[in-house]
C-alpha cells in the first residue's frame, strides 16, 4: 500500500507474503500504476528493507536489496522512528479501508493478477470522491502532484533472491517452510534456489537447471511426480517412512509398501513403476487387486487385505474403530 501525502491518493498490490521479494515486486507494480516514481518514500522498519532502525544518532541500516531497488528508481528512503506507527498513519488508514470495504469477505479470485486488477479498479474508483479536507477530487490533486514525481526508468528491475540450499537424503529441500522433492538433488550436494515472488528454479553448481515451478505459498494444485519419487524412494529403502510424499500415497499402495523385507520393498517399488508408466497413483489403488500381477500374489500374503477394506469401509461411514 502506498499513500501520497498531497493529494491522499491510494495504491495497492496484493501478493501472498511479506518476504523481499514480493515487497519489491509490489513496489513495482504499484510504480507502474502511478505511472512515476515519488522523490521519497517513507517505510517503517520491516526486516525485508530495515537491518537496523534509526536511533538519536544514526540514521536506520538499510539491506543491499532495497537500497539498489531504490538507487535504480531513484527514491529517497525515509525511515519511520520505532514503536511510531502514527507516523505513517494515512498508509495505516488505507490498509484499513481497503481490508474493510474490499475484503470483509474472503476473495473469491482465479489468480493474483486478476485480484490485482480488480483492486486497481476499486482504488481507481476510490479517486474519484473528493479529498476529506480539500474541495476538490482526490484524482484532481494527484494529477497535479503527480508532476512532482521522478519518470520510470527505461528498464524494469529485476526483482530475485538467489540462495544455496542443501537436499536431505529423500531428495527434498525447504523452500517457504515446506519440503520440496527435487530429483537426484542429494547427489548434487548444496544447489542454487532462484527465487521470484511466485516461482522457483533449481540450479546445480554447474548451471544445470533441475526443477522449477510455482512456490508453495501460492498454492497452486500439483500433481505429484510419483515415478520421479519412486526411483528415489529405492535409493533409500529404509527411509520412505519418513518422506514428506508417503502420507499421499493412496490407503491400498501405502500397505502394500509397508513391509520390513528390502528385497521384497525393492520389488514392489519396482513393480509399482512399471504400472505407472500406463496407469495413474489412483487408479492402481482403485484397481489394485486386477492390477497386481499374479506374480507378486504370494509376497501378499504378509498385508491383511480384507482386514485393511474392512477398516476402510468402516471409516467411511463415520464409525470410530
Amino acid at each position: 500500500m502506498l499513500s501520497t501525502p498531497f493529494s491522499n491518493a491510494g495504491f495497492a498490490v496484493a501478493l501472498p507474503s511479506e518476504n523481499q521479494e514480493c515487497l519489491l515486486t509490489g513496489m513495482k507494480e504499484i510504480f507502474k500504476q502511478m505511472g512515476c516514481v515519488p522523490k521519497t518514500i517513507r517505510i517503517d522498519n520491516m526486516t525485508t528493507a530495515v537491518i537496523k532502525p534509526k536511533s538519536k544518532f544514526k540514521d536506520a541500516k538499510l539491506t543491499n536489496e532495497f537500497l539498489q531497488f531504490a538507487m535504480h528508481y531513484g527514491f529517497n528512503v525515509q525511515t519511520c522512528n520505532p514503536a511510531s506507527g502514527h507516523e505513517k498513519g494515512s498508509v495505516e488508514n488505507k490498509v484499513g479501508y481497503v481490508r474493510y470495504n474490499f475484503f470483509s469477505e474472503t476473495p473469491k479470485m482465479k489468480d493474483f493478477s486478476s485480484l490485482n486488477k480488480d483492486l486497481e479498479q476499486r482504488m481507481v474508483k476510490k479517486r474519484k470522491e473528493k479529498h476529506y479536507e480539500k474541495i476538490r477530487t482526490i484524482e484532481s490533486l494527484w494529477k497535479e502532484e503527480k508532476k512532482s514525481c521522478l519518470e520510470l526508468p527505461d528498464e524494469d528491475y529485476p526483482v530475485f533472491k538467489e540462495v544455496l540450499v542443501r537436499a536431505n537424503k529423500m531428495n527434498e529441500i525447504k523452500l517457504d517452510n515446506t519440503l520440496i522433492h527435487i530429483h537426484n538433488s542429494w547427489r548434487h550436494g548444496e544447489v542454487y534456489a532462484y527465487l521470484t515472488w511466485d516461482k522457483y528454479r533449481i540450479i546445480t553448481r554447474n548451471g544445470e537447471i533441475i526443477q522449477e515451478d510455482f512456490r508453495p505459498y501460492v498454492t497452486r494444485k500439483r500433481a505429484i511426480d510419483w515415478p520421479t519419487i519412486l526411483r528415489d524412494w529405492k535409493q533409500r529403502l529404509s527411509k520412505i517412512t519418513y518422506s514428506r510424499y508417503w502420507k499421499y500415497l493412496p490407503g491400498r499402495i501405502q500397505s502394500y509398501l509397508s513391509v520390513d523385507d528390502l528385497r521384497l520393498l525393492y520389488q514392489r517399488l519396482d513393480r509399482l513403476l512399471g504400472l505407472l508408466s500406463v496407469h495413474t497413483m489412483i487408479e492402481l489403488n482403485e484397481r489394485f487387486y486386477e492390477l497386481i500381477s499374479e506374480e507378486y500374489e504370494e509376497s501378499l500374503s504378509d498385508v491383511n487385505w480384507q482386514g485393511y477394506d474392512a477398516l476402510t469401509q468402516v471409516a467411511a461411514k463415520g464409525v470410530k474403530v
